[in-house]
């Protein structure tokens, strides 16, 4: 292990211009001529659209354009899609209503863009909006998922009878799973909930359309996760411009967790009009806005049995769930609650039948897609609060209950399609509790209640599927794109290197743990790699970044990109040096004969490649390489994680006095980053167990939470100092063996915390988020 390589605790590069406050945004771009966008949004959430009046507006100063769906229709841009294709058991094909970037005769939640203002100012856009008269035909509106499925509810999409989207299911046949559940010694029933999240990157949506006329070329900034999908989605579904002549640029990115994976109104609307008004527009949303249409996530009801033998080993698992969509579906949306949900239900656990059926409905909401784990989460929650449930019923130790019936022979092949390569999950369980002190746990609560406090203690084993690979098989499920990854590798004349990826990062430290790759392979200094990624004309073709990725996909296309750039400079060093190609070493920057005092600087090997003076009989001159990774296999980093809390009867106030973390990430490219990418999830784990949630007014459709002031987030104040440790079973289906960190935080940490509580106030009547009214009405309901 170098200073700066592979297992290196390496500063990140880039954080220099995000600290100095030299970041380059989407909302920072700044073009002549540009103006600015602001959305019309309905009021209302369920209404018929009848008219709009845009004579004042266009009357007032600085106003260039009022844009209407009627318009966009009329000027062939197409509806926004869902890309994962779902049927349902019958075999129908899901229910996917019409979504209009602006709508056209029916708004479907309070939102929904129905026209845009294009002025000089974002000023003058605002007031020209208040004077666009606008006339609804308001509608009945519904907005939890099991009232949506109720006889008579209000339909949202006329082509989704019942408001049904699909009703589909994965496992064992139904039939058997319910005799291994009657023929049972024991059967844990439990109702679990998973609360719906608005997102909240740290940056707000933005989008830049830029048409140039005199070239018929289109540019868009834009806060993407995957830019190459975007232009890709664009151009061959919505019809806003050829791909060739379409640019998509995500420079500096702050946060996305899923959320900027789709693509929205908004960046097709800005293009358009763009065109349209043969002006540059910009739309950078506010943080009501935010809250309005960013994607949201989770929103998941379940009913779960789980059977045992009389030798507390798990005999079927049964699981029904009901899941939220919202109003449209987006573009990811249909594999959320199914492929990235149902296949993770065996979770660590020998589970020899299981049945998962999933119904996914329409309601008047923001549509719900992808968010942080994405899926995961949801199946850990069920999984994990179900099994602390069945150790108290079995007056069992939950740890022991997990250890009867962890998986232990590799490779395990899962009745819900995963195949599980690798993993060692009671030396995390091992690790955690030692960590955590459990078996002083006792003790704890004992003084705890000498002062007056509820102390409790939950743990949660997870495990996730990772790099949403390989290509072949999500397409046989549905998948509308292929999930391999690209990487170009670029050895300039003077050595410095160059490396093009695409993948995406907001966040995750790729210009660092992919430079530190580089310089442990090629033995050069990082400062000597610059990464470059997020332009679709600079960037091969790439996937983006999401399903915690970046390393096991996108890192492993950069391996085999370095293997031909190695191969290359190996024989043009052998040459030079006459020598074997196979006596050649790379080390501390030089290229050298093994056993021997030749060697060459690096610098000099990238000269030669491109002089071209002296090359091998028939080589080509120049030191480039590219290659595409399509994996073998998703990845599946697991842990464990234990929670103790302590809460005050009199206020119901949950405070977290102890959290542990022991995670299985496979090999670490720089740890630093992934203790970061953990505790970020935890802190985002902690806010859905105990503080967030997005809440509708039943009546209305009107969205509650709309603003900080109304949605809590987490505070450092919130968190402890977590405790972390790794334990490392490397990914064989992938040549850097890694298996992905950015979600587990966020997966593992809502079961533990939950766990906790609900040990702490002596039941289970509870659901997140665990807000101090809650757990004080919890507690006060055993009295």
């Amino acid at each position: 292990m170098g200073i700066e390589g592979i297992g290196a605790r390496v500063a990140r590069k880039e954080d220099k211009r995000f600290l100095t406050g030299k970041g380059r945004y989407t909302d920072d771009m700044v073009v002549p001529g540009m103006k600015y966008a602001f959305f019309i949004r309905s009021p209302h959430a369920h209404a018929k659209l009848i008219s709009i009046d845009a004579n004042a507006a266009l009357e007032m100063p600085g106003v260039i354009a009022v844009l209407d769906g009627k318009q966009l229709q009329a000027d062939g841009i197409g509806n926004l899609i869902c890309g994962w294709m779902i049927h349902s058991k019958d075999g129908s094909p899901m229910n996917m209503g019409p979504w209009r970037p602006l709508a056209v005769d029916t708004v479907r939640y309070v939102g929904d863009a129905v026209a845009v203002v294009i002025a000089d100012t974002l000023g003058e856009a605002r007031d020209a909006a208040e004077a666009v008269a606008i006339e609804y035909e308001t509608l009945d509106a519904v907005t939890e998922a099991v009232d949506a499925l109720k006889p008579g509810a209000p339909q949202v999409h006329d082509n989704a009878p019942g408001n049904l989207i699909f009703d589909w299911a994965l496992g064992n046949p139904e039939a058997e799973v319910d005799v291994a559940i009657s023929a049972a010694a024991h059967v844990t029933e439990i109702e679990i909930h998973n609360n719906r999240l608005s997102p909240n990157p740290m940056e707000p949506r933005a989008a830049l359309g830029i048409y140039d006329s005199a070239e018929d070329h289109y540019t868009c900034y834009t806060t993407s996760q995957n830019p190459h999908v975007a232009r890709l989605v664009m151009s061959a579904f919505y019809n806003v411009a050829p791909e060739n002549k379409l640019r998509v640029i995500a420079p500096d990115v702050g946060g996305g967790f899923g959320s900027k994976i789709y693509i929205y109104p908004e960046e097709i609307v800005c293009l358009w009009a763009s065109k349209k008004t043969g002006v540059p527009v910009k739309w950078t949303a506010d943080r009501t806005e935010a809250f309005m249409t960013d994607a949201h996530g989770r929103d998941h009801i379940s009913k779960v049995k789980m059977a045992f033998d009389a030798d507390h080993r798990i005999t079927a698992l049964k699981v029904d769930t009901i899941a939220n969509l919202g109003a449209y579906m987006s573009l990811f949306s249909s594999a959320v609650p199914t492929y990235l949900y149902a296949t993770l239900l065996s979770g660590q656990y020998a589970i020899p039948a299981i049945n998962a059926n999933v119904r996914t409905v329409y309601t008047n909401t923001v549509p719900v897609d992808a968010y942080r784990g994405a899926g995961r989460p949801e199946a850990t929650y069920l999984l994990e609060r179900t099994m602390e449930t069945a150790a108290r019923e079995l007056g069992l130790s939950p740890a022991e209950l997990r250890r009867i019936n962890f998986i232990r022979s590799f490779p395990y092949q899962t009745p819900v399609i995963m195949n599980y390569d690798a993993g060692d999950y009671e030396a995390s369980l091992n690790a955690a509790m030692e960590a955590a002190d459990w078996t002083g746990f006792a003790a704890r609560r004992t003084e705890a209640e000498g002062r007056g406090k509820k102390r409790g203690i939950g743990m949660s084993c997870y495990i996730e599927a990772c790099g949403i690979a390989p290509s072949a098989a999500v397409g046989s499920l549905g998948a509308g794109v292929g999930l391999w990854e690209s990487a170009e590798v670029r050895v300039n004349a003077v050595g410095t290197i160059e490396v093009m990826t695409g993948s995406h990062s907001h966040g995750q430290g790729h210009e660092t743990t992919f430079a530190q790759l580089v310089a442990d392979r090629l033995g050069v200094s990082i400062d000597s790699v610059n990464i470059v990624h997020g332009d679709t004309d600079k960037v091969q073709m790439g996937m983006g970044t999401y399903g915690s990725r970046s390393g096991a996909v996108g890192m492993s296309a950069i391996v085999k990109a370095l293997d031909k750039v190695e191969a290359k400079a190996k024989k043009i060093a052998a040459h030079l040096m006459e020598a074997d190609e196979s006596d050649i070493v790379i080390e501390g920057g030089e290229l050298k004969v093994a056993g021997t005092d030749k060697s060459l600087p690096w610098f000099q090997v990238a000269l030669a490649a491109y002089t071209a003076h002296n090359l091998p009989a028939g080589m080509e001159p120049g030191l480039k390489e590219g290659a595409f990774y399509d994996p073998a296999n998703f990845t599946f980093p697991a842990g464990c994680y234990i929670c103790e809390v302590e809460i005050d009867p009199e206020t119901g106030t949950t405070k977290i006095v102890q959290f542990v973390a022991a995670d299985d990430f496979g090999n670490i490219i720089n740890p630093m980053i992934v203790e970061g990418q953990v505790h970020g999830g935890i802190a985002q784990g902690v806010g859905q167990a105990l503080l967030e949630g997005v809440h509708y007014d039943k009546d209305t459709g009107q969205l509650l939470t709309a603003s900080f002031m109304d949605y809590a987030m987490p505070r450092a104040d919130d968190l402890p100092s977590f405790k972390l440790s790794h334990q490392n079973t490397p990914c064989p289906s992938n040549p850097l063996g890694i298996k992905g960190c950015g979600e587990a935080g966020a997966i593992g940490s809502p079961p533990a915390l939950m766990n906790a509580i609900t040990d702490a106030i002596g039941h289970n009547d509870l659901t997140m988020p665990a807000t101090p009214q809650k757990v004080w009405k919890a507690l006060n309901a055993l009295h």
